[in-house]
């Protein structure tokens, strides 16, 4: 493969800086009281999911689509892409007048595609085309190719890369003390590159921490290996930040700036998700979540230090709400699924309710299983515990009573089968 010599110039993000400053906000950078309490430093947010298509997107597409020569600009372009990018992108061509063509999966949610008809107007037709991400990429390619359109690439690109670099440049004139620690979420590793471009540049000694999802390790991977290496099998939850395969770009470019890669667990992502909706009134989606997420694995580290958190958006889909709090109630260990074996005869259930459960456990799904046999009946049972370690008692009263049939939660294929 041939060796990637690209690198940001500090000096080209100050002129992508320039470029986007009329439609890209300069986000808030703010301290979390609670978080800096609660991890005994000082936590300053970034609040991209303030910007107008609620994420830092606009800036890199907005900084590509405007370096156009005329006769590429007249020709059009094309993207793929079901989330933050396909929004940046649709402003982007409405704003500059550029027709565009959005290709999504056919199963995109109808909030996402009407968001993005919104931001776009009369500028962008959108195509719905295959079921994943790769067949829309896959097709949008193509028409860049039959018909000499312009790819706007989500992450991969120079200029997409020196446009997000600008959220750097914010961040180092907000702050009004040297920044020890910057956590940024990684996906295809755009932001990232242009971020760590700038601190590199202008705050050497700031540690910049990727984050990236536990099931979609695909930086991580590729600096590991110190080769660009695509992961077969990726979790989606995280979708802003779960990619197969991180840009050749990119991965050159964090390979030698960041400090280091981590990867969190989904569980604790939505945690994250619902504390910041709960306690302090913020609405993001996972990807904007992973920043924070990643906090309790430095906890030690930060202490007394000063720490940016980059919130990169907030586009959730309300409908993902009850599958959010499940993973946060597994991840903390509240959550358990068993299968119950009820002995066919009356009040064997309220015994187990009465008995059995404790006075705080709830019981927040049962499904009835067909009779097996005349002594016998199986249930599959979920609880939520009022404590972790409640937990073992649970199961010796289930025991001891001739309850307990099987526990689901550290079997994911049973588990993914009956619940």
């Amino acid at each position: 493969m041939k060796e990637i010599t690209y690198f940001p110039s500090i000096n080209n993000i100050k002129r992508a800086a320039d470029t986007i400053k009329k439609v890209s906000a300069v986000t808030p950078l703010g301290q979390s009281l609670r978080l800096s309490e609660n991890f005994e430093a000082n936590i300053f947010l970034k609040r991209e999911d303030l910007q107008q298509v609620r994420s830092y997107k606009i800036r890199g597409a907005y900084n590509k689509i405007s370096s156009l020569t005329q006769e590429e600009a007249q020709n059009g372009v094309v993207c793929a892409s079901a989330g933050n990018h396909a929004q940046g992108v649709a402003l982007s061509c409405k704003l500059l007048k550029i027709k565009g063509t959005i290709y999504m999966p056919t199963p995109t949610p109808n909030q996402k595609i009407e968001q993005v008809k919104m931001f776009g107007g009369d500028f962008i037709n959108i195509k719905l085309e295959g079921d994943t991400f790769d067949d829309a990429n896959n097709a949008a390619a193509e028409e860049c190719t039959a018909l000499g359109k312009s790819f706007i690439h989500p992450f991969n690109d120079e200029k997409v890369i020196e446009g997000q670099g600008t959220v750097g440049l914010e961040i180092l004139e907000q702050a009004t003390e040297p920044i020890d620690y910057v956590f940024i979420a990684v996906g295809g590793g755009g932001l990232a590159s242009g971020l760590s471009t700038v601190f590199k540049e202008l705050s050497p000694n700031t540690k910049i921490i990727g984050v990236e999802p536990e099931g979609a390790p695909s930086m991580t991977t590729s600096i590991k290996n110190n080769k660009n290496t695509e992961i077969q099998n990726i979790e989606k939850f995280v979708d802003g930040a779960a990619v197969k395969r991180v840009g050749d770009l990119t991965f050159a470019i964090c390979k030698e700036n960041l400090h280091a890669m981590i990867t969190v667990p989904e569980g604790k992502v939505c945690e994250t998700i619902l504390e910041l909706y709960n306690k302090d009134a913020i609405v993001v989606e996972p990807a904007g979540a992973l920043s924070i997420s990643a906090l309790d694995f430095y906890a030690e580290e930060i202490k007394g230090k000063n720490v940016v958190c980059v919130v990169s958006g907030s586009n959730n889909d309300i409908t993902r709400t009850a599958e959010i709090k499940e993973r946060a109630l597994l991840y903390a260990n509240l959550k358990h699924y068993f299968i119950v074996k009820f002995p066919q005869r009356a009040g064997a259930l309220k015994e187990f309710v009465v008995e059995i459960l404790g006075p705080d456990d709830d019981i927040t799904h049962f499904q009835y299983a067909k009779k097996t046999n005349r002594e016998n009946g199986s249930a599959v049972v979920g609880i939520v515990l009022k404590s972790a370690k409640d937990l073992e008692p649970l199961i010796t009263k289930m025991k001891e009573r001739n309850f307990f049939g099987d526990y689901l939660n550290d079997k994911p294929d049973l588990f993914q089968f009956l619940v």
